[in-house]
């Protein structure tokens, strides 16, 4: 199969797959296999005139910074058994393996709403005849009007073309891309594809559709719930227990789109409580995930800020296709309730030397799993990783002082492929 020049050298996604059977239950079981992003030319669209209105980032990183921070990051799970598949060479592969695939890739990002009929049509004859890594690229990177080919729609024909700026994009990157597990989750043995709630990262689903859909090592992957109605978010999304789900809801995913989520699960028996937990609208916690991540069986790390008031609505089927809502109750007992436990412990970072920079603040809580009791953090959150470690936990820790850049830690990084069971 062709492969995408920017990772080859970094996975080799078409080897036959590992022992692993696909699906999760659970946050910390042991780690088997996780689909990640590595950074490439999309993040090099970004300036300081478009980084933070269009593109959500909170400032412009370093790509070659955040290139070696990143294959850092892959190698510490490597070095723990973990098989990691990039993004860009499954992509490619899919491309490459399937000819629906390429037209779906395209389909997604080619809009006769932004082009016009007749540009979009020329500009999808031209990425059909592209060789798939060439296409796989543009389809992350995405292309301006000015890298525009000289194909049979010329200035003085196209209205579109002659008033956009060469700097424009026809097709528009994804930088976001990054945090890959914002665009699909697996609950149990089924894939979920995410509904994206902002415009610059909507299309990154319809990648990792592709994906689920045409590539070979997803071959007979199963769908648990394609969210078409109302946002719901990966980042939102934790797995306390087999059976026992977790949805924020706040900036990213509504209301609407938790109870589609619940509804869907109950549906197909892939969960039998999901507890909605709501997030203020500061800007400050996007997802869940910035807030709270679970780093052992019956350990939550608990943002502080957030401690003191988080709540849990516990969401149940009512026997009839619809749900039941209780009353909302602080998060640790309806936690502890819904996964069969006595109790769970909240363990609370002392962030007092992070006053200074609140900022960091967004990625303290934000940690990954490798198994039940290890987790890999960022280094420079060295309040969370000491507190961490003095509650019995073993902290991997990773630079990332360019990966942070669009308000995203070790979890946003990564989407679980296969985990075992605890």
């Amino acid at each position: 199969m062709a492969r995408n020049p920017e990772s080859a050298a970094h996975s080799d996604t078409s080897a036959q797959p590992g022992p692993f059977v696909l699906g999760c239950t659970t946050e910390v079981g042991r780690l088997r296999a996780v689909m990640m992003h590595r950074p490439g030319p999309e993040l090099a669209r970004l300036t300081t005139a478009n980084d933070t209105d269009d593109y959500l980032f909170a400032r412009v990183p370093d790509l070659a910074r955040a290139r070696d921070e990143h294959d850092a990051f892959a190698d510490a799970l490597r070095d723990r058994g973990v098989e990691v598949l990039l993004l860009g060479d499954l992509l490619t592969e899919a491309i490459e393996h399937s000819g629906a695939a390429r037209i779906q890739g395209i389909s997604a990002a080619v809009g006769v709403r932004r082009l016009g009929r007749h540009l979009a049509d020329e500009l999808s004859r031209y990425l059909r005849a592209l060789p798939s890594a060439d296409l796989a690229r543009v389809l992350t990177a995405g292309i301006t009007f000015g890298e525009l080919p000289d194909i049979n729609v010329s200035t003085s024909s196209s209205l579109v073309r002659q008033m956009h700026r060469g700097d424009e994009f026809a097709i528009e990157p994804l930088p976001n891309a990054l945090y890959s597990r914002d665009s699909s989750f697996w609950v149990g043995s089924r894939f979920a594809i995410s509904s994206l709630a902002r415009r610059a990262r909507a299309r990154e689903a319809s990648l990792v559709d592709l994906i689920y859909a045409h590539h070979p090592r997803f071959l007979g992957a199963r769908r648990a719930y394609e969210s078409r109605v109302a946002p719901v978010e990966g980042g939102d999304v934790l797995l306390l227990a087999p059976g026992v789900v977790a949805v924020g809801v706040g900036e990213r995913t509504t209301p609407a789109g938790a109870e589609a989520l619940a509804q869907s699960l109950f549906a197909d028996a892939l969960a039998h409580t999901v507890l909605a937990i709501p997030i203020d609208r500061n800007g400050v916690f996007m997802h869940l995930g910035t807030m709270c991540t679970m780093v052992d069986a019956e350990q939550f790390l608990v943002h502080p800020v957030m401690a003191e008031g988080m709540s849990a609505f516990a969401v149940r089927g009512d026997g009839t296709g619809g749900v039941s809502v209780s009353q909302a109750r602080p998060f640790a007992e309806a936690a502890a309730e819904a996964m069969g436990r006595d109790a769970i412990t909240l363990i609370e970072p002392d962030l007092a030397s992070g006053v200074a920079d609140p900022g960091r603040w967004n990625d303290s809580s934000n940690t990954l799993a490798v198994e039940p009791g290890v987790v890999v953090s960022y280094r420079h959150n060295s309040d969370t990783n000491r507190r961490l470690r003095e509650s019995g936990i073993e902290v991997i820790e990773i630079d990332g002082s360019e990966l942070d850049a669009g308000r995203g830690g070790p979890r946003c990084m990564a989407c679980p492929l296969a985990r075992d069971e605890i």
